[in-house]
């Protein structure tokens, strides 16, 4: 929610698609999104019509753990594109849940991995940890 809101998008009305069902970010980032009025549908990898789900997106994030399952074939134009998941592919490299190089043509914004996620999630780890240190000294 915090790159959602540096980047100032409004997720009010939007059809958000959250792919991944976890305990750690797929649950808590569909609560997140309805909380900020958006409607919300969570898949997974047995979800059926997964590519129907992901067209319907204005919103998707993804965290499901399986390296560019997602193609730009599967998202609407102007989509907005968060990607969580970072899968590490035989040749040692770094992947997403989604295939970067044909989404973004089609995205209004779409985080790259390595460097999207992550960088942010630290971040506001390191916030969150100044914030309870300073309040714990008051």
């Amino acid at each position: 929610m915090t790159l959602i809101d540096r980047y100032g998008i409004d997720v009010a009305g939007m059809d958000a698609v959250v792919l991944g069902r976890s305990n750690i970010v797929g649950k808590p980032m569909a609560a997140l999104l309805t909380g900020r009025n958006a409607t919300v549908t969570v898949c997974h990898s047995r979800t059926r019509d997964l590519a129907g789900h992901c067209r319907r997106a204005d919103l998707l994030v993804s965290a499901m753990g399986r390296p560019r399952m997602i193609t730009g074939e599967m998202v609407r134009e102007g989509v907005v594109a968060i990607d969580v998941g970072v899968n590490r592919l035989d040749d040692g490299s770094l992947a997403g849940d989604l295939d970067f190089e044909t989404i973004a043509p089609k995205a209004r914004a779409i985080t790259p991995v390595p460097g999207g996620v992550g960088p942010m999630t630290i971040a506001t780890l390191l916030e969150n940890t100044l914030r309870l240190a300073e309040s714990a000294s008051d």
